[in-house]
């Protein structure tokens, strides 16, 4: 067995746990990155800034999930042909892949640039952060093209089975964000401006070590891949790379999209929805990591003709889906005044503080529904059964945008997180009923 094989060889519990853990530690450091500009923001220039930030959060994740669900889409095809031993086809599809997302990835900075005011103005975005809102999303943008690289890359360093990698360099990338973040934000002062361009200097750092790192690994594998991009490999992996952006995109476009009820409410009301949400976030971190160990797991032991590997390993993510949910539920019924804290201060005002803490002691009863969810469509992407939890995902996504703009004007801002389980709930079982039980997959 050679060293990076170990997802078709090792007992599916340790298999997972060894993929899913560096990925779950390195997501973590993602999630590092936002918080940390809401904190050192929030506590340095005040809780409207928090709220300017927060207002464009919701746009900003759906850009993280595309290229997050990209990265999914083209690891399932570098996964196959790495299981299969196909070392020429496995370089064709990174450098495909890499190309193409760079060239979306600078027309998507280019046109969310010139749109940046527009579009927070759609969202309903309070008169009095709306300037400081659009300045964050415009610095934002034009670190677009580093942002997608990097986790272009980090997705192919997972489908390779080297998944330390990608951690290494989000800890060096993070612990250098939160100085540039100090030094930008309290220090200079540059205010909002400053978190901004920390952030899109860290990861520009992180996206040209990454590449670096990636030529010095594939460079001793057998099989040349011939030439920079083939439209064959690029329609295969658009094919599972669309609906893997809508499955990692969903709640962020959900988000996106009940931003305007939430903004309608005030900035105090922002604030704190803007505070828990990274909390939320965090919490979703291990789900999310498991589900796409089972991407990859699946791609790699269909590769390989080992159906029945897939089935205990699915199984076996459920349990530390349960594991997980219980402790965030313990952690966050506990401790959801102190996080928030982090946020707001002393000086934040009681309304954002009610609305965090009712966030967080609300949603911590439900992530195990959201981690049943992931890992069943990360079953069904890694088999390239993408119809079906595309299907699914939108029907989570309608259901909470729907009753959100509904409700939420009636019945108060609490009914845009209220809907948020049930759209899991719904979202998991199309997924399984449908989907993993019909066993669809096994023959896709």
């Amino acid at each position: 067995m050679r060293d990076n094989e170990y997802l078709i060889h090792y007992k599916p519990f340790k298999a997972l746990f060894i993929f899913a853990f560096p990925m779950m530690l390195g997501n973590l450091f993602q999630q590092f990155y936002t918080m940390t500009d809401s904190v050192i923001v929030g506590r340095f220039v005040g809780e409207n800034a928090l709220a300017a930030v927060g207002a464009s959060y919701s746009l900003t994740s759906v850009f993280i999930s595309v290229a997050i669900g990209g990265g999914v889409g083209a690891s399932v095809l570098i996964s196959r042909a790495f299981g299969a031993r196909r070392y020429s086809d496995m370089k064709l599809g990174i450098n495909t892949s890499l190309l193409s997302f760079l060239v979306l990835s600078i027309l998507l900075a280019v046109f969310g640039y010139g749109l940046s005011e527009w579009i927070m103005i759609a969202l309903n975005t309070p008169e009095n952060i709306l300037s400081d809102a659009t300045l964050y999303l415009r610095i934002y943008f034009l670190g677009l093209p580093f942002l997608f690289m990097y986790n272009i890359l980090s997705s192919v360093f997972n489908s390779l089975g080297k998944s330390r990698i990608p951690l290494y360099l989000l800890i060096f990338s993070s612990l250098l964000n939160v100085v540039l973040d100090l030094l930008m934000v309290a220090v200079i002062p540059w205010g909002i401006a400053g978190a901004a361009w920390a952030t899109l200097i860290s990861q520009a750092l992180s996206a040209f070590i990454s590449f670096f790192v990636l030529l010095r690994t594939i460079d001793g594998m057998e099989g040349r891949a011939g030439k920079l991009f083939d439209f064959t490999v690029l329609k295969s992996m658009v094919r599972v790379a669309i609906p893997s952006i809508l499955q990692q995109s969903t709640v962020s476009i959900g988000m996106m999209l009940v931003q305007s009820v939430v903004n309608s409410f005030g900035s105090q009301v922002l604030a704190g929805y803007s505070a828990g949400m990274r909390i939320e976030n965090i919490a979703t971190v291990p789900m999310s990591a498991i589900g796409n160990a089972m991407s990859s797991y699946t791609a790699q032991n269909l590769g390989a003709e080992k159906e029945e590997r897939v089935v205990k390993g699915y199984y076996i993510s459920y349990s530390m889906v349960l594991f997980f949910g219980i402790i965030l539920c313990l952690v966050l019924e506990l401790f959801s005044s102190n996080l928030i804290a982090l946020f707001l201060g002393a000086e934040g005002t009681a309304e954002a503080y009610a609305t965090g803490i009712g966030y967080l002691q609300f949603m911590g009863w439900f992530f195990s529904l959201i981690g049943f969810k992931m890992a069943t469509d990360g079953l069904l992407r890694g088999s390239g059964d993408v119809v079906v939890f595309t299907i699914a995902n939108l029907v989570n996504l309608s259901f909470r945008v729907i009753f959100s703009f509904v409700l939420a004007p009636v019945f108060g801002v609490a009914v845009v997180w209220y809907v948020v389980p049930v759209g899991w709930l719904l979202n998991w079982a199309v997924s399984f009923f449908f989907g993993y039980r019909r066993e669809i997959w096994k023959r896709s």
